[in-house]
């Protein structure tokens, strides 16, 4: 349904209410028959909402929606297992893009270690005896609740909460996976509604939500850097000191591990600290961070990581791929636009814009960084603006160019250049941009939805080109395999020089890293105490891993 038709469907609906209270009023029925009316005319309102919401999707690629099914079937290749990263155990047709998506990027060069792969077997199948509905689940739910820690008990869990955009919430999800198989906790996460249908289960047989039943869903949305009963202000509030018996440890503690945690949050990452937190059956972290790079800070994970992650600068394009997967509705929206717009192109390079502050980045200024770092870098040819296009020649090398941006402006002036003027080689560029929402609706179910198409679409691109300080950007190149080239970040209406830079390292940034040596007990800068953590090319007190070399 087109948005002018949908729109008439709509107000057409709202007369007929309308009407319907009018002679309501008018014939004076009594209390039921008006009942009953009134909720018949609500379920046409109701009807129209879901069309309404599936409107807002089929926008996204202004093309008709199939399932890609042409790929069910055939042999699971060690590529299509992505090196045996992902388990072959799965229904195909439940999770289209855990084995497809292969045929849309290219093979990445980064094999995982087999040590990776067989932990992460191991953890699958924790996860199905410990995860939810399982016995040992279930009793630990009731220990949970008693306040009662029972010693014997092999089954103890991460429970991930967030409220942030997409890409810090999948950057935060793998650091607290990481940390579930770093002490063998199976890691369960509190979805809300604007979360629904956007990921495939990542794990065989079992599930990572939470239950809705769990007995403390209702504290999960507002537990706050503030709440009196988190690890954090334990300890500020006894010293420093939790006691390390048994009898005395809480059943479940609150972890908060977000941009604005204090000084008392951050003893997470000392070992003398973990200890404590060993024991402790139910652990609920809040994160809207990439914390990973600094759980490489504690000597009692160093051997275990080393032998997990020998290249160090994969980390997560290893577990976000194993990780992330676009559920089928998502998944027909990636594939769907993808082969409308941009497999016949020889070459296709997307150019993520992320805008934190139009005041500080105006248009103009944003614009000329774009053009002056893809033409320095030879990504995008210039044209000859005293020309006009007659009509297309078509003989050139072609160019996709998949520009994501919540903003339309971008793409409209790259396009117009592009389809008014001739390229100086010859090259035929196309422009496209999937959806431009004006805002970032991070709890908007759609908007979510499409936020993950875009980030896969951009990692199916054969170059990045990604903005500074983006958590957007980093999942793209993350899962891409790509180390892209940064738009470094306009400060007081300046255009840096140099424009833009090729990213040293594949990972992510954490932007609010620890500051303190835990055993010095002093403020240290955390980027030099070992070789493979160092300051990110794009944000200077972010954290981020480095092969050593």
């Amino acid at each position: 349904m087109n948005p002018s038709s949908l729109h008439g469907f709509i107000q057409s609906s709202i007369r007929k209410q309308q009407q319907i209270v009018t002679k309501l009023q008018r014939f004076n029925m009594t209390w039921f028959p008006k009942l009953a009316v009134l909720l018949a005319a609500s379920l046409v309102l109701f009807i129209v909402f879901f069309i309404w919401r599936d409107s807002e999707l089929d926008a996204f690629t202004d093309i008709g929606l199939d399932d890609d099914l042409s790929q069910v079937a055939g042999e699971l290749t060690s590529d299509k297992l992505l090196g045996g990263l992902l388990a072959p155990n799965f229904t195909r047709r439940s999770c289209l893009s855990r084995y497809q998506s292969i045929s849309y990027r290219k093979s990445s060069r980064h094999e995982p270690s087999s040590y990776l792969v067989s932990r992460l077997r191991e953890y699958e199948r924790l996860h199905k005896r410990c995860g939810p509905y399982a016995e040992s689940y279930k009793k630990s739910i009731k220990e949970m609740v008693s306040g009662r820690i029972e010693s014997s008990s092999v089954c103890r869990y991460v429970v991930w909460v967030a409220k942030c955009g997409l890409g810090n919430r999948m950057l935060s999800i793998t650091s607290a996976f990481l940390y579930a198989l770093l002490t063998n906790r199976v890691l369960l996460i509190y979805e809300e509604a604007d979360m629904a249908n956007v990921f495939c289960e990542p794990f065989p047989d079992t599930t990572w939500l939470l239950p809705k039943d769990f007995p403390f869903n209702y504290r999960l949305s507002r537990f706050k850097q503030k709440y009196a009963k988190s690890f954090g202000n334990t300890l500020k509030n006894n010293n420093n000191k939790i006691s390390v018996s048994t009898e005395q440890l809480p059943s479940h503690l609150y972890l908060y591990l977000s941009h604005d945690y204090s000084h008392h949050d951050k003893l997470f990452f000392c070992d003398q600290d973990q200890i404590i937190l060993r024991n402790i059956p139910w652990l609920i972290i809040k994160s809207d961070v990439y914390f990973l790079p600094s759980l490489f800070l504690m000597p009692s994970f160093e051997e275990e990581l080393s032998k997990l992650f020998p290249d160090k600068e994969t980390v997560f394009h290893h577990l976000g791929r194993y990780l992330f997967h676009p559920s089928n509705q998502v998944w027909t929206l990636i594939t769907s636009y993808y082969k409308k717009y941009l497999v016949e192109a020889e070459e296709r390079i997307g150019i993520q814009i992320r805008i934190f502050d139009k005041k500080t980045s105006p248009f103009q200024q944003v614009m000329d960084q774009i053009l002056t770092c893809t033409f320095k870098e030879k990504l995008l040819p210039q044209v000859d603006m005293g020309k006009s296009i007659v009509a297309p020649s078509g003989k050139g090398k072609s160019k996709a160019v998949l520009l994501t941006s919540l903003i339309p402006s971008y793409y409209e002036k790259l396009k117009d250049m592009y389809l008014k003027h001739p390229t100086l080689n010859g090259e035929v560029i196309n422009v496209y941009q999937p959806s431009h929402e004006e805002k970032q609706r991070s709890t908007n179910n759609v908007h979510n939805q499409k936020a993950l198409a875009e980030i896969n679409l951009l990692s199916m691109m054969d170059v990045l080109v990604t903005s500074a300080r983006s958590t957007f950007g980093y999942v793209a190149q993350g899962l891409a395999g790509k180390k892209p080239l940064i738009l470094y970040k306009i400060e007081d209406n300046k255009i840096p020089n140099p424009v833009c830079g090729r990213a040293v390292s594949l990972e992510p940034c954490f932007h609010s890293p620890p500051i303190y040596d835990c055993k010095a007990k002093r403020e240290v800068d955390t980027a030099t105490i070992v070789p493979y953590l160092r300051h990110c090319e794009d944000i200077h007190w972010g954290i981020k891993l480095f092969n050593s070399t």
